[in-house]
């Protein structure tokens, strides 16, 4: 972990991102006492689910009551009802 005044911190706050994105915690300081942290964010990977969260989910959807009809049915009845 490193530390950096605020007045460094202003002129090169690029480097210091740079450097957090690398992992590594950066402290910025004003008049000694630490006020604030630069970290890299972890962002998630976009892509496809993993296969454990489809079982997750495919688990749950078992766990549902069923609706009683067919989605199709159902999409029928919507679609031919009078206004």
């Amino acid at each position: 972990m490193s530390s950096y005044p605020l007045s460094t911190a202003k002129e090169e706050l690029s480097r210091l991102i740079d450097q957090a994105q690398r992992g590594e915690v950066v402290t910025i300081t004003r008049e000694g006492k630490p006020v604030a942290e630069l970290r890299a964010l972890e962002i998630a990977p976009k892509g496809r689910p993993s296969a454990q969260l489809i079982d997750e989910i495919a688990t749950r959807a078992k766990l549902r009551s069923p609706l009683g009809q067919s989605a199709e049915s159902i999409v029928r009845e919507m679609r031919d009802e009078e206004p």
